[in-house]
């Protein structure tokens, strides 16, 4: 009898060591996986985070009196600089002078400097940037948070002029919103409904505005 207790309990003994092995394992095994998933994620988010789009600048922008550009001369310090277009059209730039930018897109003005600079520099390398346009603005009234004039960035939707003026008022009436457009003598009116704008079913709505457009918020 008790030779059989005592080999019925080294039985039990290593019944207990084999349940042991398999649940460290089965630990081992899932606490693996987890961290071989939690890799997989971080690896997802860093190829979403790194495939951001660049800002896009727009070329066809006429350039206008009172804007700003940036004009960058790669590794000439000395031709770099902002500029501002003159109430006559023209930027100044150390030894070519006065250049007449009004009228023309980036890279119109881009293709003019690198022709001028070429007598005094090999094979320039210029960047044009609007920075700031002063030429072209829109005029919002009505009950938004801050009404006036306002320059006209490029490709800028009716959403963003809103934006800019600091949003809706609390009474405003979203759905009556106007934007007029002059064509010489004449003047176009065109509707805006923010809510059905805001929801996608009229993004057709939120148009690119152009210069001298006056948004009417009653």
């Amino acid at each position: 009898m008790i030779t059989h207790r005592v080999q019925t309990g080294n039985s039990q003994r290593e019944d207990m060591d084999i349940m042991r092995v398999v649940l460290t394992n089965a630990m081992s095994c899932l606490i693996l996986s987890l961290i071989l998933s939690g890799l997989v994620c971080c690896n997802h988010l860093k190829v979403a985070d790194i495939s951001v789009e660049e800002p896009v600048f727009n070329s066809s922008y006429i350039i206008g009196p009172l804007d700003v550009l940036e004009i960058q001369v790669w590794k000439e310090p000395d031709f770099s600089r902002q500029a501002l277009v003159r109430p006559d059209g023209k930027i100044t730039l150390p030894l070519i002078g006065d250049i007449h930018a009004s009228g023309m897109n980036t890279l119109d003005l881009k293709a003019l400097l690198t022709e001028k600079l070429r007598g005094f520099i090999d094979d320039p390398e210029i960047t044009v940037i609007l920075v700031q346009s002063g030429s072209k603005n829109f005029f919002i009234i009505g009950k938004v948070n801050r009404p006036g004039t306002y320059p006209l960035s490029p490709d800028m939707t009716v959403l963003q002029a809103l934006s800019a003026a600091g949003g809706l008022t609390e009474w405003a009436d979203k759905d009556s919103i106007r934007i007029i457009r002059r064509f010489s003598a004449k003047e176009e009116i065109i509707p805006f409904d923010y809510d059905k704008v805001i929801s996608g079913e009229k993004l057709e709505q939120n148009i690119i505005l152009q210069p001298n457009d006056t948004i009417i918020v009653p």
